[in-house]
């Protein structure tokens, strides 16, 4: 029987891992679970064993090892074996995991990343599996891989978030994508769920309960902390004007402290009750077992989750900000942003309460399919050149509208696009590159001055 080594570094992705095993999507064979804390500091963030429900998960495998131990003191998103050294450090790993010198499957997140890449430049004859737990599965592949690894790619697992759509990640290898059945995963999140034994917060005389998502986007370098913590006082604002008077923050792993404080001010301005949930858990164990009237985030993988596998309202706040701050333009979270931007609706315009949040259309999916088809030309117009055509007509038909709001004027006058500076002139002229190159600049200086 085949080694498969599956590499995760949140309990989501492990999650997602355990559907798959759950649903057959993988062959019998020996289970290695390589757990990898890519955190700036790894020895000041939470670590996966400490998560609730992290043993129902790692019981499904015949052993679990450590990426951060095995390459200490390294970093795991910055250290990768040297050229000479790959075949070295195979015949070690293989040894102390007891992997054996039998076929391997490398199952990973990531693949052009480290610690992913290191890996499969390491396991330099595995067949790779790449599985996705996000949004990000619908855009691009961040950078085109080389081709050593590209050629091992066998597929892709993704979550069914957004029922039409198909993924766009790894689509220029030809990798198909494979689905990770529904049922199976929320019958993993029911058990990762039922290992919360904590008292859940009771109501007060019905009172109706918000979840608020928080990201840390500051740690992303796309938000100031500043930023960030105004962002949370408007999903808090938000909710109360919806009506519910009970809010609950769910802070990312990593984030600060003084979040949570500048929440409960905020809390106390708007006449709402906080409660935030400092426990190690997945959103969607809060999800199950405090069963919130609605969810609100920024752009969050969790508000799909709490749409699509419990039926929770969900709304955004903040979209229009991130996509502005986004850059560079090729940015992976771009297409996640938009996703929810366009997907799910804004709470700070709702009037009426939770009864005026609209019920998520049942064709967005194949709906938002050619604007994400866009964005993955005009974000990787070489990996996916046959898409130009599909984006010159969804851009002539949306100029001024969504094209202009998605998609920025300099990458259309760049690409030499409908709605771009000048798209109609230099897309025909003689010496075309030359002639946006001389937009490109003439544009940059107007946009100096102001």
């Amino acid at each position: 029987m085949r080694t498969q080594v599956f590499e995760v570094s949140t309990l989501y992705g492990a999650a997602t891992l355990a559907a798959a095993l759950d649903a057959g999507l993988f062959e019998p064979g020996r289970r290695v679970l390589l757990v990898t804390n890519n955190a700036t500091v790894p020895e000041a963030a939470a670590t996966l064993d400490e998560m609730t429900g992290w043993r129902r998960i790692a019981d499904r495998f015949d052993t679990v090892v450590s990426w951060n131990d095995t390459i200490y003191p390294n970093h795991p998103s910055l250290w990768a074996p040297a050229e000479t050294d790959a075949p070295v450090w195979q015949r070690l790993l293989r040894e102390a995991w007891g992997l054996g010198d039998g076929p391997l499957d490398l199952v990973v997140e990531s693949v052009h990343a480290k610690p992913a890449a290191a890996l499969a430049e390491i396991f330099a004859d595995a067949d790779v599996h790449v599985y996705a737990d996000g949004l990000m599965s619908y855009g691009p592949t961040r950078e085109r891989l080389l081709w050593p690894t590209g050629c091992r790619v066998r597929r892709l697992l993704h979550l069914d978030l957004l029922p039409g759509l198909t993924p766009l990640l790894l689509s220029e290898l030809g990798a198909p994508a494979v689905i990770v059945p529904d049922e199976a995963f929320r019958a993993v999140l029911d058990e990762i769920g039922g290992a919360y034994t904590e008292p859940v917060v009771p109501r007060e005389g019905g009172e109706r309960t918000a979840v608020l998502l928080g990201q840390y986007l500051a740690a992303l370098n796309i938000l100031s902390a500043a930023q960030e913590e105004a962002l949370h006082e408007r999903m808090l604002r938000g909710a109360a004007r919806a009506g519910c008077a009970h809010v609950l923050f769910k802070p990312h792993p990593t984030a600060p402290a003084q979040y949570s404080k500048v929440l409960e001010k905020a809390a106390a301005e708007a006449g709402v009750r906080l409660t935030v949930l400092d426990t190690p858990m997945l959103a969607e164990t809060v999800f199950d077992r405090f069963r919130p009237d609605l969810v609100v985030g920024c752009f969050s993988t969790a508000l799909l989750t709490a749409s699509v596998y419990y039926g929770i309202p969900i709304a955004r706040v903040g979209t229009d900000l991130v996509l502005e701050r986004l850059r560079p333009f090729q940015n992976s979270n771009r297409v996640p942003v938009t996703l929810v931007d366009a997907f799910v609706p804004d709470v700070e315009a709702l009037s009426g309460g939770l009864q005026a949040l609209p019920a998520p259309p049942p064709d967005a999916g194949a709906a938002l399919g050619p604007l994400v088809r866009v964005l993955g030309y005009t974000m990787q117009p070489r990996m996916h050149a046959g898409l130009r055509g599909e984006a010159v007509a969804w851009l002539t038909e949306h100029q001024g509208g969504l094209a202009a709001k998605y998609v920025r004027r300099s990458k259309l006058t760049a690409l030499a696009l409908p709605g771009g500076f000048a798209s109609g002139v230099t897309g025909q002229m003689p010496g075309r590159r030359a002639a946006l190159r001389l937009v490109r600049k003439v544009r940059s200086r107007a946009v100096r001055k102001g």
